[in-house]
């Protein structure tokens, strides 16, 4: 076995058991903490397959953004995760159940897979030649020169899901002072300000 068998094996098994441990752990900043670790080994399997972009991708995005927020939300949330425990443990029976029925068909359907003649080929068709061309300069000549508008179009998605999330979301308060952002540039700096004639020895 060389080098690259062995950190195959070591980050495997430490995704796996991070992964384990982000359901198990009690604590919900350990379980936060898991779920990097969990990150980085992936990302460590991914620089082994030479997939370096995609690697620092989940680190820069998952790692330094998602999961440091996740980190963030639950420590600051004053949330009883006893009693909110204590609430999920009724309904586990039926969780086991619909865990096993996807445990199953996964089997199902891994035991009835088989590669069909070609597959590979048209696969490797679709990407350039990785012995020319860089996996990085390869994935973005796919995504921005060969599938631009469906990379837009996805994009453009995303956003208006996002919109239709706050707009959805959005609950206007009454008795709040907002910022009126037109009355603030339109205001007369006559009236805006005044000046008063303070005598020595008085107050206002």
């Amino acid at each position: 076995m060389t080098v690259a068998d062995y950190a195959f094996y070591a980050f495997a098994l430490v995704a796996v058991a991070a992964g384990l441990l982000v359901v198990v752990a009690r604590n919900p900043v350990h379980s936060v903490l898991w779920l990097i670790l969990a990150f980085l080994s992936s990302a460590g399997l991914f620089v082994l397959l030479g997939a370096e972009f995609v690697a620092m991708l989940l680190i820069i995005v998952y790692v330094g953004a998602v999961a440091v927020l996740f980190l963030f939300v639950v420590m600051m949330l004053d949330i009883d995760f006893a009693a909110l425990k204590a609430e999920m443990a009724k309904y586990m029976p039926i969780a086991a159940l619909v865990g096993l029925v996807i445990l199953m068909q996964l089997t199902l359907a891994y035991g009835a897979w088989q590669q069909a003649e070609g597959a590979l080929g048209l696969r490797q068709a679709v990407t350039p030649d990785l012995n020319e061309v860089h996996n990085t300069r390869a994935l973005g000549l796919l995504i921005y020169d060969q599938y631009i508008f469906l990379f837009q179009t996805a994009g453009l998605i995303l956003l208006v899901a996002m919109i239709g999330a706050i707009v959805l979301t959005l609950r206007h308060r009454v008795g709040i002072k907002r910022q009126d952002v037109l009355a603030q540039m339109y205001r007369d700096p006559a009236k805006a300000m005044e000046l008063k004639d303070v005598k020595p020895g008085q107050g206002l």
